[in-house]
C-alpha cells in the first residue's frame, strides 16, 4: 500500500493538530520526556501486547502504523475521571509549572500497564528519560510510591492526605484494538522522503539492493535527531521494525554462544531478556546491561535497536566498546552472508564502518562465558547522559593461574573512532603488571590539546583510572590465586548503585480555626495541578490555530563578531509555503530594544538600504543574533526555509568570548560599582594572615521546559495587535511591542495565561521573539505563531551571568575575618540588558552572612561576543555567595580549623550592620543554624564521615554546612509595585486578576488563598483567569521573589475596598451569606469592582553615598549536605541534604516546601553539574540535553529533609510571610563544598594540603583532576602538564 504523506518522518508530536495538546514539546531530540506517550503494539515473536513509553517528538508517525496510540488525554481528564497516576501526583504536589508532567504522568502509566506493581527501582528506571525543572522530583517519586508493595517510607508529616487516592484497577484499562494486529509492506511518499516498511527479510535485501544509500531506521533515535538538528535529508527510509527475522533472540545448541538478531530487537527488551540467563554465562551480558542502565531514557531504550547502536559507529558508543573487547562476531547480508569480527579494523573512520552500502546487520553474536569481564561509562550525569570515556575490558587468564594469556581492552571517547588498545602482556596479575599497563595506556591513549570534545586531561586520566578499577576488580575475582583486594580500596570495584531517596517535610501547621474556609497556611494543591496532570492546562502554543494563521522561524548569524556583506534568500522563497522574509525594513517602528538601555536590535541592522533583499554591510556581535525570520504556512517550510537562507560574512577581531577575553581586551560596559564599610587598609595590617584566591562560576541556562513562545494576532483597525505570550513581564513585553510597531501602548494587549517555567529567563529575553513575531504579524497583516526548538531557544536567549571574582582576605589565627576585598567580573554579552543590577546584587551578596568590619568590593560588567545574559533565579545573589564562601573555606583550610566553626564565628548577630549599612533585624540566621545542625545530626554524622574515610582510599566523604542571607526587593526602586483587580458578580463568584504571572510558583494559588482568607470566602468562589495588561497596567515582572508579597497586599487592598462597600449590606443581614450580601450589594447599586495598588515603603539605596535602604526584609536558610566522591572518576552521589529555610508564616507550606526543593536542586545543578561550552569563535555546544545537563531523579540526595522554620513571623509581608523563590538556590552551595571538603581528605591521601581552586560546578572531570595521585601525575608526565 502506498500513502503520499508531505513528510513522512514528520514525528507524531506535529500531529497535534488533532486538537491532542497534552503532549509538550520540551526539545524535539528525546532528551526531556516532556512529549512521552504510550505506544502499544502486538509483538508476533512474544505472542503478546507490549506497552512502551515513547518520545512523541522522534517516533516518526509512519513508524506508528499498526500502533495504539495513548496520550494523557486518553487516561483521564478534570471533566470526567482522572486516572490514579494523573490524581497522586497533582495531590502529592508534584507539579508546579506543568509542563513536564504529561510526560511524567505518561511515563508512569506506561510502567504499570507492563508491571501494576513496581517497586521503587522500576519507577527510578522508568524517569531515566524525564525532567523536571521545578520541583525537584521529591514529591513525584513521594507519590508515585504508593503505587509500589513497600509504601512504608511515607514521612510522618505529611503534605497530603494518601486515603484519598484513588484505588488502581489495571482491569479497566484500554483495551488493544485487534484490527492492529496484521501488518504488510507500507510505502509513505513525501515531498522529499520515500518511506518504506518492508515485512520480510526478503523484501528489506530487495530494497536495500536498489536503494543502497537508503537510512536503516528503527527508533529514529539518530536519523531523527541528524535530520532536525544537521540538516542531513535521507531521501528512501527503510522501516523493518516489522521483520520477524530481525526482532528474536536466539542461544546455540552448544550453550558457548548467544546470538541475538538486529532489527526492533530494542534494547529494553534485550534488557530483560540477558536477566533470564544463568548467572555463569552471563559476564559479557552483565557488562552490556550496565551499560544499558545509563544509555539514554526508557523512552529511547525501547525503541533503540542494538544494530542501531553498532551501524552508527558512534566514537563514545556505550556499548561498541564492549563488543569489541569481547571479541563479538557479526553476520552481514547483502545476496549472501559473511561473518565480521568486531575488532579495531571495523570501524576505518569517523562514524564508518567496513560495511557495503547495500549490505545489514543480520546479527551479533556475543560470547556467553567471559569470567573476567568488565565495562565502564563515565559521563558528566549518571543519568541519560552521553559518554566522555566507555570501555570494555576482558582478560583471560592460562589454566589455574593468574597468568595472563591474553587481555582485550576497548575505549570510546579517545579516538574519532572505538578504539582497542594494542599493548600486550604475558606475566602474573600483581602490582608489576599494573604500573606496566598504566604507563602504556598513558603513552598509547594520547590526545591533542584541542581534541574535539576537550577534556584531554581528565579522559586521559579515565583510561588508566578505569584500567584500575578493572584491576581491582579481577583481583577480588581471583581470590585465592592471589592477594585479595585491600579492604580500604574494595569501594573502587563497586557498581554505581540507584538507591530509593526518602524525604522528610516539617512546618508548622496551622491550628484548627472557627473559620474552615480560610486555608491561609495550609498545604492546599497547586490550582492548577490537576490539569497539569491530565494535559488540559493551556499553554500558549496549545491555543487552537487561527484561520490563515503563519508559522516563523528565526535567521540568525553563525558569526560572533562579523560584518553581514550579503543576506540571499532567493533559494528560502523557493521553499514550499513560504509567505515572506522579514527583516529590519519591515518594522513600522523603532528597530531599537532593550529592557532598559535600547542597546539592542529587534533585527540587525544598520539602517541600510534593502535591493531584492541583498542587504549592504552591516554587523552582528554573536552567534545568534536575530538577522531576520521567515513566515511560512507550516512550522517545517520555515523552519527548512530559514536553513536555505544563504549569509556571507567578513569576520571581525578580536571575538571575545570569556570573561578573561574581556580582562584582556579591557572590554567592559559603564559604570564599575564599588561598595566600602569600616577601614580595609588597616584592617589587612592587623590580620595575623593575608590570602590571595580566585574562582570562577559557570553560566546557566534556565532550561523552563517550555520554550519562548509568541502568538501574535493583528486585530486590523487602529494599530491594535494581540498577544500570546509566555513571559514573566506582560508589561515590558507590551511596550516594546508597541515601539517596534509605532503605535501608543494602548493598542497592544499582551495576555499570559501560564508559563512552562520562567526561572528569570523570560524576565526580558522573551520580549526578542515577541517583537519580531509581531513585526510578521504587522507586515503580513495575519496572525503568526513561532514556538523556539530548544536548540533556538538556548542559542538566541543567554542564561546566567558567568562570574570570576579574586580576592584578598585577611584573618586573624582564630579564623576570624577582619578584612576582605574582592573584585568580581561578570560576563553581561553583547548589550547590558538586566546585567548591571544583576551585578549590584553580586555586591550586595558579596558577605554572605558573614560580618566582616573591613570590606571593600568591586564590580565589573564584561562586554562581550556571546548572546545577552540575563536573569536567573537569584539574580547575581548566588554568584556574590558563592565567592564569600570560598574565601571561606580557604580561611578555614589555612587555619586547620573546622569549616562549620570558622563560618559559625564570622556570622551576624541580631543588630548587626551589612557593607551597604542596612541593619539586621529579625535576624534568624541563627535559629535556622541551630536546626539544622540537630535536623542533620551534624556531629554525629561528621564522625561517621571521618570513620568513612579513614577506611576507604578510593571514594571519600565529604560534609559541608551553608548559610545563606537573601535581601527581598528589586534593587530599582520604581518596580516595587503592584496592582490588582477583583471583580464581584451578582452570583458571588469572584474574578480575580493581579499583576503577578504563574509559572509554576503557585503565585495564582497563592493569590487566591489571600483573596478567600481576606473576603470570608471559600476558594471555590475566587477564579483567576491569566494575566494581561488590559486589565492591569504597568505591572513588574514576576520577579525578585517579591510576587507574592507586592501583589498579595495589592489583592488584599482590593478585598478591603470591596468588604467596606458591602459593609453596610452586612450589617443589615448579619446572619446572611455572602451570596445574599453580593445579591443586596448589587441591587442597591454598590460598585462590586475595585483595584487594589501597593508599593514597599522606606526602600531606596544610592551607591554612591552607600546610604539608604536596599532591601524590605532578608530571608534566611541553612543547609547541611553530605557527599561521597569516587577519587577514580570524579563522580559524586548526593548522600543527605537537611535544609531548614525561614519563610515566616507560610502561606503555603506545599508550595513553600516545593520551592525550597526545587530551588536547591536548580542550585545542584549551577554548582555541580550544568555547564555551558562555548568554541573559542563564540559558538555555544550545549545547546539541548543531550550536551546540556541538568538534575536527574537520580540526581536528588538520597535523604532530603526540608524544615520551615516556626515562629518566625515577618512583619513586613503579606500575612507575616516570607519570599521563598530565589533565596533556597544558593543552599545547594553545601553540596559543592561537601565535595571540596572530600577532595581535600583526598588530597590529604597524597600528601597535599591547605587551600586549592576548585572552580563552579564540580564537574566529574574538575574533582578528578583536583584528586591527584600517582595517576594523574602519570598523565601529566606523558602529557608535559
Amino acid at each position: 500500500k502506498q500513502v503520499r504523506f508531505s513528510d513522512p518522518n514528520m514525528p507524531f508530536f506535529d500531529y497535534r493538530e488533532l486538537g491532542l495538546t497534552g503532549t509538550k514539546l520540551g526539545c524535539a531530540e528525546g532528551g526531556c520526556g516532556a512529549c512521552t506517550l504510550m505506544v502499544s503494539k502486538y509483538h508476533p515473536h512474544q505472542n503478546r501486547i507490549i506497552h512502551h513509553a515513547v518520545n512523541a517528538c522522534l517516533a516518526p508517525l509512519c513508524s506508528l502504523h499498526h500502533c495504539a496510540v495513548t496520550t494523557v488525554e486518553g487516561i483521564g481528564s478534570v471533566a470526567s475521571k482522572l486516572h490514579p497516576v494523573q490524581e497522586r501526583i497533582a495531590k502529592a504536589h508534584g507539579s508546579q509549572c506543568g509542563f513536564c508532567t504529561p510526560g511524567i504522568v505518561m511515563s508512569m502509566y506506561a510502567l504499570l500497564r507492563s508491571n501494576p506493581q513496581p517497586s521503587m527501582h522500576d519507577i527510578q528506571e522508568a524517569f531515566q528519560g524525564n525532567l523536571c525543572r521545578c520541583t525537584g522530583y521529591r514529591p513525584i517519586l513521594e507519590g508515585y510510591r504508593t503505587f509500589t508493595k513497600d509504601n512504608s517510607m511515607l514521612p510522618a508529616q505529611k503534605l497530603y492526605d494518601q486515603s484519598e487516592f484513588m484505588p488502581l484497577d489495571p482491569t479497566q484499562e484500554i483495551i488493544f484494538p485487534p484490527e492492529l494486529m496484521p501488518q504488510r509492506e507500507l510505502r509513505f511518499v513525501g515531498e522529499r522522503v520515500l518511506w518504506i516498511q518492508p515485512c520480510s527479510l526478503k523484501e528489506l535485501l530487495e530494497l536495500k539492493a536498489t536503494y543502497p544509500n537508503a537510512k536503516l531506521v528503527v527508533g529514529n533515535t539518530e536519523v531523527g535527531i541528524e535530520m532536525k538538528f544537521k540538516n542531513l535529508l535521507y531521501p528512501v527510509i527503510l522501516a523493518p521494525a516489522y521483520i520477524p527475522e530481525l526482532n528474536i533472540i536466539q542461544h546455540t545448541q552448544d550453550g558457548k554462544r548467544v546470538i541475538y538478531l538486529k532489527g526492533s530487537f530494542c534494547l529494553s527488551m534485550l534488557f530483560d531478556a540477558v536477566k533470564k540467563l544463568p548467572a555463569h554465562q552471563t559476564e559479557v551480558f552483565k557488562a552490556v546491561l550496565e551499560q544499558l542502565r545509563w544509555f539514554a531514557g526508557q523512552q529511547i531504550r525501547n525503541v533503540a535497536a542494538v544494530g542501531g547502536n553498532i551501524m552508527t559507529a558512534s566514537p563514545i558508543s556505550d556499548l561498541n566498546p564492549v563488543f569489541m573487547a569481547a571479541g563479538c562476531k557479526l553476520t552481514v547480508m547483502s545476496k549472501g552472508k559473511r561473518v565480521l569480527e568486531m575488532d579495531d579494523k571495523f570501524f576505518p573512520g569517523y562514524r564508518k564502518t567496513i560495511l557495503k552500502s547495500e549490505e545489514i546487520l543480520l546479527s551479533i553474536e556475543i560470547p556467553y562465558t567471559r569470567k573476567y569481564f568488565s565495562a565502564f561509562k563515565q559521563s558528566p550525569r549518571k543519568e541519560d547522559d552521553i559518554a566522555i570515556v566507555t570501555s570494555g575490558m576482558n582478560v583471560l587468564f592460562k589454566e589455574k593461574s593468574n597468568i595472563v594469556q591474553s587481555i582485550r581492552i576497548s575505549y570510546g571517547g579517545m579516538a574519532p573512532v572505538t578504539v582497542l588498545a594494542t599493548a600486550t602482556c604475558n606475566r602474573q596479575w600483581n602490582e608489576e603488571l599494573l604500573e606496566q599497563a598504566c604507563t602504556s595506556l598513558a603513552e598509547e591513549m594520547s590526545l591533542s590539546p584541542s581534541a574535539p570534545g576537550g577534556m584531554v586531561t581528565y579522559r586521559r586520566t579515565l583510561t588508566i583510572s578505569l584500567f584500575y578499577k578493572f584491576f581491582l576488580t579481577v583481583q577480588h575475582k581471583l581470590g585465592v590465586t592471589v592477594e585479595d583486594v585491600r579492604p580500604e580500596y574494595a569501594t573502587a570495584t563497586e557498581l554505581f548503585q540507584l538507591d530509593s531517596p526518602s524525604g522528610v517535610q516539617l512546618y508548622q501547621a496551622v491550628p484548627p480555626g472557627d473559620n474552615s474556609d480560610d486555608v491561609v497556611g495550609h498545604p492546599i494543591m497547586h490550582l492548577s495541578a490537576l490539569k497539569h496532570a491530565t494535559g488540559e492546562a493551556i499553554y500558549c502554543d496549545d491555543i487552537p490555530c487561527y484561520e490563515n494563521e503563519l508559522r516563523l522561524a528565526l535567521v540568525t548569524s553563525t558569526k560572533a563578531h562579523a560584518l553581514i556583506k550579503s543576506i540571499d534568500t532567493s533559494d528560502a522563497m523557493e521553499v514550499p509555503g513560504v509567505v515572506a522574509f522579514i527583516s529590519a525594513k519591515d518594522i513600522p517602528g523603532s528597530n531599537l530594544t532593550g529592557p532598559v538601555f535600547n542597546d539592542e536590535t529587534v533585527f540587525a541592522d544598520d539602517k541600510v538600504f534593502f535591493i531584492f533583499y541583498i542587504l549592504s554591510e552591516f554587523s552582528v556581535t554573536c552567534v545568534g543574533h536575530i538577522l531576520g525570520a521567515i513566515v511560512a504556512d507550516t512550522q517545517a517550510h520555515a523552519q527548512r526555509a530559514a536553513k536555505a537562507v544563504k549569509i556571507s560574512y567578513e569576520e571581525l577581531h578580536p571575538v571575545i568570548v570569556t570573561i578573561q577575553d574581556a580582562i584582556a581586551n579591557k572590554s567592559f560596559y559603564q559604570p564599575v560599582r564599588s561598595m566600602e564599610r569600616g577601614d580595609v587598609a588597616q584592617g589587612f595590617k592587623d590580620s595575623d594572615h593575608i590570602l590571595h584566591g580566585k574562582m570562577h562560576i559557570g553560566g546557566q541556562e534556565q532550561f523552563y521546559l517550555e520554550t519562548n513562545c509568541t502568538v501574535a494576532v493583528p486585530r486590523g483597525e487602529d494599530g491594535e495587535m494581540e498577544l500570546f505570550v509566555s513571559t514573566q513581564a506582560a508589561s515590558k513585553t507590551q511596550a516594546l511591542v508597541a515601539k517596534a510597531l509605532g503605535v501608543p501602548a494602548n493598542r497592544v494587549v499582551c495576555r499570559v495565561k501560564r508559563m512552562g517555567g520562567g526561572f528569570g529567563g523570560k524576565e526580558s529575553r522573551s520580549t526578542i521573539l515577541s517583537t519580531v513575531v509581531a513585526v510578521a504579524a504587522y507586515t503580513t497583516k495575519r496572525p503568526v505563531r513561532c514556538m523556539l526548538d530548544r536548540d533556538e531557544d538556548m542559542l538566541v536567549t543567554g542564561g546566567r551571568h558567568p562570574f570570576f571574582g579574586h580576592y584578598k582576605v585577611g584573618y586573624m589565627n582564630n579564623g576570624r575575618v577582619n578584612a576582605l576585598d574582592v573584585t568580581l567580573y561578570s560576563n553581561a554579552g553583547n548589550s547590558m540588558d538586566l546585567s548591571l543590577s544583576i551585578l549590584e546584587r553580586a555586591l550586595f551578596h558579596m558577605d554572605n552572612s558573614y560580618n566582616i568590619p573591613n570590606i571593600h568590593g568591586t564590580g565589573y560588567i564584561c562586554k562581550t561576543n556571546l548572546p545577552s545574559n540575563s536573569a536567573f533565579r537569584g539574580f547575581g545573589g548566588p554568584q556574590g555567595m558563592m565567592i564569600a564562601e570560598s574565601w571561606m573555606s580557604d580561611v578555614a583550610l589555612s587555619c586547620g580549623l573546622p569549616a562549620e566553626e570558622v563560618r559559625r564565628m564570622n556570622m551576624y548577630k541580631e543588630g548587626d550592620f551589612t557593607p551597604f549599612n542596612q541593619r539586621l533585624d529579625q535576624f534568624t540566621i541563627d535559629l535556622c543554624w541551630e536546626e539544622c545542625m540537630q535536623l542533620s545530626d551534624f556531629n554525629m554524622r561528621k564522625e561517621a564521615v571521618e570513620q568513612y574515610n579513614r577506611q576507604h582510599r578510593w571514594t571519600k566523604r565529604g560534609l559541608a554546612i551553608i548559610p545563606t542571607k537573601f535581601g527581598i526587593s528589586y534593587t530599582a526602586v520604581f518596580l516595587n509595585q503592584a496592582g490588582a483587580l477583583v471583580h464581584v458578580y451578582s452570583d458571588g463568584s469572584v474574578l480575580l486578576t493581579h499583576g503577578g504571572t504563574e509559572m509554576g510558583q503557585g503565585l495564582h494559588t497563592k493569590m487566591v488563598q489571600v483573596a478567600s482568607k481576606t473576603l470570608g470566602i471559600p476558594c471555590s468562589k475566587i477564579h483567576i483567569t491569566e494575566t494581561s495588561t488590559n486589565t492591569v497596567p504597568n505591572t513588574s515582572p514576576t520577579a525578585a521573589s517579591v510576587s507574592s508579597d507586592l501583589n498579595g497586599m495589592a489583592v488584599y487592598n482590593a478585598c478591603q475596598t470591596l468588604l467596606q462597600r458591602l459593609q453596610p449590606c452586612i450589617d443589615k443581614n448579619p446572619k446572611g451569606c455572602w451570596e445574599d450580601w453580593v445579591k443586596a450589594a448589587y441591587f442597591d447599586r454598590v460598585n462590586l469592582s475595585a483595584n487594589g495598588f501597593y508599593k514597599t515603603p522606606d526602600l531606596g539605596y544610592d551607591f554612591n553615598t552607600n546610604s539608604g535602604r536596599a532591601f524590605n526584609y532578608f530571608s534566611y536558610g541553612v543547609a547541611v549536605s553530605e557527599v561521597e566522591i569516587d577519587c577514580l572518576t570524579g563522580s559524586h552521589k548526593n548522600l543527605h541534604t537537611s535544609i531548614v529555610m525561614d519563610v515566616g508564616k507560610s502561606l503555603n507550606p506545599a508550595l513553600d516546601i516545593g520551592q525550597v526543593e526545587g530551588g536547591f536542586m536548580q542550585g545542584l545543578g549551577l554548582f555541580t553539574l550544568e555547564e555551558l561550552r562555548y568554541s573559542p569563535d563564540g559558538y555555544l555546544y550545549t545547546r539541548g540535553p543531550g550536551m546540556y545537563k541538568i538534575p536527574s531523579f537520580g540526581d536528588i540526595p538520597i535523604e532530603l529533609k526540608v524544615s520551615l522554620l516556626r515562629d518566625a513571623p515577618n512583619e513586613k509581608a503579606i500575612f507575616s510571610s516570607k519570599a521563598v523563590g530565589e533565596p533556597p538556590l544558593f543552599l545547594a552551595a553545601s553540596v559543592f563544598y561537601a565535595i571540596k571538603d572530600a577532595i581535600t581528605v583526598a588530597r590529604a591521601e597524597s600528601g597535599l594540603t591547605g587551600p586549592f581552586r576548585l572552580d563552579s560546578p564540580a564537574t566529574p572531570e574538575r574533582i578528578r583532576n583536583a584528586c591527584e595521585d600517582k595517576f594523574t601525575k602519570l598523565v601529566c608526565i606523558n602529557f608535559h602538564c
